[in-house]
């Protein structure tokens, strides 16, 4: 099958999962706007593909309080944007077992990143999706962490935990309507989100980016909501985890809501 949507919206694409997802999208014949704070990427971006097939524009999706302008903006500029694909993030250590040491507003602004920022885009972007007579989704790039934390980093497993959640939840809401809610949940992949480990190493950790994005690419096309690629242990006893964990929900969300 070959990816559905014709003009994404990559919030967080001009580095990393981002970036290289927005390659290969326009690859599939996708019209990609790209989102991020940068504008020399963003006109590398433009330039690697040509205007036809890619668009940038600058914007930070910290700065809660201006992401209704921007949506209104962006879709006003491009209509036909059909895909909201929410990619960006921050990984940082923290460890509380040192308080005097530890950056507690870095924390908090890693957490804004990886869930508040998020949530504030599906928010404002769902009235434009819903206006849409045809199919149109999010898809939200998680992580394996989300399901089994890593201990050093607690405030990104933790927020990328609170963002499963809501998509679980966000999926089920919207299970009646024309907007689709999907999820990417990488391993650790070769990228830019490692770089506080220092850029000779961080940069190594992982799965190779490559080989992440088409596996990824590859549950796109197929139609798949859920996408986990790689695994934390055993793939085989974290896939059954995450499999058992999907069948409570639904369970759950069919008492609390009956079976409409």
């Amino acid at each position: 099958m070959d990816f559905q949507y014709k003009h994404v919206l990559m919030i967080g694409g001009t580095s990393g999962i981002g970036r290289a997802m927005a390659d290969r999208l326009i690859k599939a014949d996708a019209k990609v706007t790209a989102i991020g704070r940068r504008q020399d990427r963003l006109d590398d971006f433009v330039k690697s593909h040509g205007e036809s097939k890619a668009s940038g524009v600058a914007f930070d999706i910290t700065k809660l309080d201006e992401i209704p302008q921007f949506v209104i903006q962006v879709t006003q500029k491009y209509p036909d944007i059909d895909c909201v694909f929410l990619n960006a993030g921050v990984q940082r250590p923290h460890d509380f077992s040192k308080p005097e040491k530890m950056d507690l507003q870095a924390f908090f602004a890693e957490t804004n990143v990886n869930f508040n920022s998020m949530v504030s885009l599906v928010h404002a972007f769902l009235p434009y999706l819903l206006n849409k007579t045809s199919e149109t989704s999010f898809i939200f790039t998680g992580t394996n962490l989300a399901v089994i934390p890593a201990c050093t980093m607690p405030a990104y497993s933790a927020s990328k935990a609170a963002l499963n959640s809501f998509v679980l939840c966000l999926r089920d809401q919207l299970r009646n309507s024309t907007v689709r809610v999907l999820e990417i949940s990488p391993p650790a992949v070769q990228t830019e989100l490692h770089d506080y480990m220092g850029e000779e190493v961080g940069r190594k950790v992982g799965m190779p980016l490559d080989v992440f994005i088409e596996e990824a690419y590859n549950g796109l096309a197929a139609g798949n909501d859920t996408i986990f690629v790689g695994a934390i242990g055993p793939k085989d006893m974290f896939n059954d985890i995450v499999d058992k964990r999907r069948t409570i929900f639904d369970s759950l969300a069919k008492m609390l809501r009956g079976p409409s």
